[in-house]
């Protein structure tokens, strides 16, 4: 059977709850990163505004960021964009009573998605088997690769396996990864194995430590910035391999953000944090799935950025997936508990998730 997007329901906007509701009510801002009382905040979900008569959706969504009316459109500013005299739509209901209408069943389930009835085993944790997401993973990237936008949000310990890091290169060189999400230890680590085969001192193979190989990141980093870019440090220093290198040799952009704890850090690194934000969500604005794989806090900001649907190019609108994997269920449930309700985690390493997603996929 061919692989198959969920069907977007569309509002009938002629029954009576949207024919009779209100216009909204849109007040200016007070002034810049202010908003007024009584704001509205945004979901996950479509959300629409009954703005002069017609039904606007707000196209780019993301969690908790304000609707401000603009040259016909609903757009979707985060507080510190907000400038003084934006027209944002107030009030905090979700069904018509305000003009706004939040459509939280928004695309077409399969019947045991919707099955309310008493039965075991319904979260996902260590027990849970993973072998229909898997099939469905292989699928859906097949489907990504051709229509769709593939972002990676990767921790650091998607470096440190000479398997993993192979495997996860291999999936950027075959056209599954549009953009990759991370810090300044992933990428530190990663380019650490290229250049001196360990990630924080150990062998990426052997897992041995090596001689005073505390050294050896720091030593990373300084030599990269030594060059004044990883390009340069990719080139001089002859780097044959990595997640960073197959980024930089397919094109495929990514965004190091700055923490409190960086060392160096390299000179990709985006230090400002509210910089660093606006640059990631430039890419989750065209994604359409998104894997988080072993980084609990990159994945949740990530996710507060994610809404379920993605308006395409076309004007159709499709679902957007969303998975995080990781060694702990804590960080599974934890995305959930944050807002990112349409989330699904798989509970393993990222060394087996990824080199079972490659050899799923065929790639050699």
């Amino acid at each position: 059977m061919a692989f198959k997007l969920q069907e977007y329901i569309e509002p009938d906007f002629t029954e009576d709850e949207f024919v009779n509701a209100p216009e909204v009510t849109l007040v200016p801002c007070p002034r810049d990163m202010a908003a007024p009382d009584n704001y509205h905040a945004t979901s996950i979900f479509p959300e629409y505004f009954k703005i002069n008569g017609q039904w606007l959706l707000a196209e780019e969504s993301r969690m908790d960021c304000l609707p401000v009316y603009e040259d016909g459109r609903v757009y979707v500013r985060e507080f510190r964009n907000l400038k003084k005299d934006d027209l944002v739509v107030t009030g905090r209901s979700e069904d018509c009573e305000e003009g706004i209408y939040v459509h939280s069943h928004c695309f077409v389930q399969d019947a045991y998605d919707v099955d309310k009835s008493f039965s075991f085993r319904q979260g996902r944790s260590r027990e849970t088997g993973f072998s229909f997401d898997y099939d469905f993973l292989y699928d859906l990237m097949k489907h990504e690769k051709e229509y769709g936008s593939i972002v990676w949000v990767l921790g650091p310990a998607c470096a440190f396996d000479q398997e993993a890091r192979l495997a996860f290169s291999k999936l950027i060189s075959n056209g599954y990864a549009d953009a990759m999400l991370a810090g300044n230890a992933l990428a530190t680590h990663d380019l650490e194995a290229g250049y001196l085969g360990t990630a924080l001192g150990s062998d990426i193979y052997t897992q041995r430590h090596h001689y005073n190989g505390h050294y050896n990141h720091i030593d990373t980093i300084n030599k990269v910035n030594q060059h004044g870019s990883i390009k340069e440090f990719i080139e001089k220093e002859n780097i044959k391999d990595g997640i960073i290198y197959s980024c930089v040799k397919n094109d495929v952009p990514f965004v190091l953000n700055g923490s409190i704890r960086d060392d160096g850090p390299l000179p990709e690194v985006l230090e400002h944090t509210y910089i660093g934000q606006d640059t990631m969500r430039k890419h989750i604005r065209k994604a359409t799935t998104v894997i988080g794989m072993a980084t609990t806090l990159h994945t949740i900001a990530t996710g507060n950025m994610t809404p379920v649907f993605r308006v395409m190019p076309d004007g159709t609108k499709r679902p957007v997936f969303f998975y995080i994997v990781d060694t702990a269920e804590f960080a599974v449930n934890k995305l959930s508990d944050r807002g990112s309700l349409g989330a699904k985690g798989i509970v393993t390493n990222v060394q087996d998730f990824v080199i079972n997603l490659c050899r799923g996929l065929g790639i050699e």
